[in-house]
């Protein structure tokens, strides 16, 4: 396969990019309690029971509900929440869900930097950097390390962005085993969370938008770190044989020789567990390519791409699985959390698993079998005009499928209705918490000559993502009634990259927010019962604790991932420099710390820049070659930043020819997570040059620099 495959997400931005245009604590009063003032009863699903008031896994159990039973902070005493203590950090990812034990909280941010902080002080107690960012090599260019880790038996579990898993005492930080996921040197990469099972540490990956990959999940010993199985996710040439019956039924579902373009089906996030069951619930990603034409000949549903799959947890063998999305051509992942609960659907209980992927439907499945109960839109939908029930199967709305077509309008977006921000639910509200996404992309194949490597470098498709028109570009805070399958109430959040969500038994609902604030909303009727303005993003799940009794909530604070890069332009107008503070934020009643008064940001002007001159062909093929080398991941669309990485029009190094080919071709900042692009010529390093300078000389306040620079 050609490096042009390497980089997906290029089609996604190229109508927008070649334009070359910029585009634009207080506290409520007390309410009466509705739950008892310690600790609420426990849940009634064994899926879902806490461990003593600690936090081990990125949703909390392996019910993944994102849900604290504790109620020492509730609805009656909500408006004395206030700050107990904070740690900052450096200026790096910090979009990552921690886990707490034994007294402990651990955070991972950059590339796999672990650190331990005593979970009622914020006393620093040790430290280990896993040395991602020297080994990642090509794959640093995407993804931004890791977004959480998980806890279990004294041991703390990392997977770094190269695939390397590692098991650390506890107590101490020193690595007690580590094993490879994924091979050196290929287009796979690891950003998800690992989860850790009954002493099994399950691992998936991404890659389906940037190489020939076929999708996999492995499961480790916790103990040991011996591998005890794999479970491929799409099947591979049937010439080599199949690994199981599954990949073999599967297999009838695709066509052509779909093996030579790997496939994709990357489960790069959600996993969840049922003890009971003794399954895995595993959420899989989009094909590779795109297109379907191109994939599978237009043919088949293209099996387990976009499903949700119950493996045996001891065994890794196949139980069933249902399919969102058959014969998947949009990037509608369902890699979205999957959360387990026993609810009452006509007047039995069910166990159920729930999920609101990037199709824009929530779906209630019946978790021991498969079988759909129901699913609805919990967003504007075009692609679809329903879930049939009595198939499971989406009717698909006329024209959708874009094969030798013109661009036309899609909703939801490339971008999906819901990423990876965790939903929340709550077992007393009987609610989902879901941060929405409504975006609208354009999407089509005409005129691309898909036997081409052009075509084939964008997966197949042209679409232009982020579309700025009527109801897009917005963010929702919904709580969703599964039963009933419809919205109970609904909050309009800032900007377009909503926070992850966490519930509680005092009956209340956190979540950070794009423009500073972190809020609390009482979890029946959405109404704000405290906020606190910490003056940066708060995007990453926030999650509660206890320790000698006292409740606590910790969040991490600043922007970054896709929402601070690729999906920028939904968010431009609040500020959010890479440069902001990130901080440990942990919150108690009648907490005692107080907030920094954040320094201010330096004014964004574009530098003196006297020797630039425009040249319209340099800065198109620049742009082309921003796009495709996958500087949008962290610079931005557009080269509108929103936190993930410096905002290149404003920074003085696109004026120094120097300077800039030692960073990008002379990796001079890869310790700080810049990946190094050796594979460019110099040519190509002063067309893209070009084009970042034309962005700078774009900016609101070019005139003023222009003249101070004369």
């Amino acid at each position: 396969m050609k490096q042009q495959y390497r980089f997906a997400l290029a089609g996604l931005a190229m109508v927008t990019a070649l334009g070359l245009t910029a585009c634009s604590g207080e506290s409520a009063p007390e309410k009466p309690a509705t739950a008892p003032a310690v600790v609420a009863e426990p849940v009634s699903d064994p899926v879902a029971e806490p461990i003593d008031g600690e936090w081990h896994n990125f949703g909390n159990t392996g019910a993944e509900q994102h849900y604290s039973p504790l109620d020492q902070i509730n609805t009656a005493n909500i408006g004395k929440l206030s700050l107990a203590w904070y740690y900052d950090l450096p200026a790096e990812n910090t979009m990552t869900g921690p886990v707490m034990a034994d007294g402990k909280l651990f955070i991972t941010t950059g590339h796999s930097y672990i650190r331990a902080l005593d979970a009622a002080s914020g006393k620093l107690l040790w430290e280990y950097d896993s040395g991602t960012r020297q080994r990642s090599g090509f794959i640093l260019r995407y993804g931004y390390g890791a977004k959480g880790l998980a806890y279990w038996n004294g041991r703390v579990f990392i997977v770094t962005h190269d695939g390397l898993v590692i098991a650390l005492d506890a107590d101490s930080g020193k690595p007690l085993w580590q094993q490879r996921t994924i091979e050196e040197g290929g287009s796979r990469y690891v950003d998800g969370p690992p989860r850790v099972f009954d002493g099994k540490v399950i691992i998936g990956h991404a890659g389906a938008d940037t190489g020939p990959n076929r999708g996999y999940v492995d499961c480790f010993d916790g103990m040991s770190g011996e591998k005890l199985w794999r479970f491929y996710l799409v099947p591979g040439n049937p010439a080599d044989g199949f690994e199981n019956e599954a990949m073999a039924m599967a297999a009838k579902t695709w066509s052509g020789e779909w093996w030579k373009w790997g496939g994709g089906g990357t489960a790069w996030n959600a996993f969840s567990y049922d003890p009971e069951l003794d399954q895995i619930y595993i959420g899989t990603g989009n094909g590779f390519p795109y297109n379907h034409t191109l994939r599978s000949e237009g043919k088949g549903d293209n099996l387990f791409l976009t499903s949700v799959v119950a493996v045996k947890a001891d065994s890794g063998d196949y139980v069933w699985h249902y399919q969102n999305t058959p014969g998947e051509q949009s990037d509608y992942n369902s890699t979205m959390d999957m959360t387990l609960a026993t609810i009452e659907i006509d007047g039995r209980e069910r166990k159920v698993l729930m999920q609101a992927p990037k199709n824009g439907f929530f779906y209630v499945i019946d978790r021991t079998n498969g079988e759909l109960i129901s699913a609805e839109p919990f967003t504007k939908v075009s692609w679809a005009t329903h879930i049939d029930k009595a198939t499971g199967r989406p009717v698909e709305a006329p024209g959708y499928r874009y094969h030798g077509k013109e661009m036309f309008e899609l909703w939801p977006g490339v971008t999906g209705a819901h990423s990876w921000q965790p939903q929340s639910f709550s077992p007393r509200a009987g609610l989902v918490y879901i941060p929405v996404i409504d975006r609208a992309s354009l999407v089509g194949d005409k005129g691309l000559d898909l036997a081409s490597p052009e075509a084939q470098a964008v997966l197949g498709m042209n679409a232009q993502q982020n579309l700025d028109i009527p109801g897009a570009r917005k963010s929702y805070l919904k709580a969703w009634d599964p039963v009933a399958q419809q919205a109970r109430w609904v909050v309009e959040t800032p900007g377009d990259w909503p926070g992850g969500t966490l519930a509680t038994a005092g009956d209340l609902v956190f979540q950070g927010r794009i423009d500073g604030k972190f809020v609390a909303y009482y979890a029946e009727d959405g109404k704000e019962a405290w906020s606190v303005d910490t003056g940066v993003p708060v995007v990453a799940p926030p999650i509660s604790y206890a320790v000698e009794g006292k409740q606590y909530v910790t969040v991490l604070t600043g922007s970054g991932s896709s929402g601070g890069g690729i999906f920028a332009l939904g968010s431009a107008k609040f500020r959010t420099d890479y440069r902001m503070p990130r901080r440990v934020l942990t919150f108690a009643l009648d907490g005692n710390s107080a907030l920094p008064v954040n320094p201010p940001l330096p004014e964004r002007v574009a530098p003196a820049d006297p020797d630039f001159k425009p040249d319209p062909a340099l800065e198109k093929e620049g742009a082309m070659l921003y796009m495709a080398s996958a500087c949008i991941v962290c610079h931005g669309t557009n080269a509108i930043a929103g936190g993930s990485a410096p905002d290149l029009r404003y920074s003085p190094i696109p004026a120094n020819a120097d300077a800039f080919t030692a960073i990008v071709s002379g990796g001079g900042l890869v310790s700080r997570g810049m990946p190094q692009f050796k594979e460019l010529s110099a040519q190509q390093i002063a067309a893209i040059r070009q084009y970042l300078r034309a962005r700078g000389r774009q900016t609101d306040s070019v005139e003023a620099v222009s003249a101070a620079a004369q």
